[in-house]
């Protein structure tokens, strides 16, 4: 697609992160397209690595990744900017230009998200003890169950989980889990 296009040069690929930074340090592009989940080396951590060692390099995440972690790890690892791959060809071409010339640039979408996640409150973050209900009611366990396994009493759990909703502004389970994997807070 990039090649037919007279404003772009494509240089070279990678097939994992390893590969990226010997072809950048090889190839020395104006921009790189970076995608986050690969073998031997994720795209944060040859985000990072391509920024310290090529700091005249761009790089522009182009993923089908939009958590809040993955968004918020790429652009602390430096990451000019964050696009979908669903993105419209235009949007793509656009946000090429933009980092070729250092500019930020951020899908709509991870837009919405960054400033919602700059706008929550500090103190929203949960506690160990919640976080390790949360995953629980994950996996599919009641209220009782997890009162067993963690030796405290279901009032407790009732009281973690209360605090959880309020804590990630939901009003149920199924919510709050569905929450805390979209910010990155649970995996499983």
């Amino acid at each position: 697609m990039l090649q037919g296009d007279r404003r772009f040069e494509v240089v070279g690929d990678a097939v994992d992160g390893l590969r990226a930074l010997v072809a950048v340090q090889n190839l020395d592009p104006d921009v790189v397209l970076m995608d986050l989940r690969m073998p031997r080396m994720d795209g944060v951590e040859a985000t990072e690595a391509i920024i310290r060692q090529h700091p005249r390099t761009f790089v522009l995440v182009l993923t089908t990744y939009d958590t809040d972690a993955d968004i918020l790890k790429a652009i602390e690892a430096g990451a000019t900017g964050y696009l979908l791959k669903d993105a419209p060809r235009e949007e793509l071409f656009s946000a090429i230009v933009a980092a070729a010339e250092g500019k930020t640039w951020l899908s709509p979408t991870v837009a919405f998200r960054v400033i919602t996640h700059a706008r929550k409150p500090a103190n929203e973050t949960l506690s160990t003890r919640e976080l390790d209900v949360l995953a629980r009611v994950a996996r599919g366990a009641g209220n009782k169950e997890i009162a067993a396994s963690l030796f405290i009493s279901e009032a407790t759990i009732k009281t973690h989980l209360v605090h959880t909703y309020r804590k990630l502004g939901v009003e149920g389970r199924t919510a709050a889990v569905t929450v805390a994997l979209e910010r990155g807070l649970l995996k499983l």
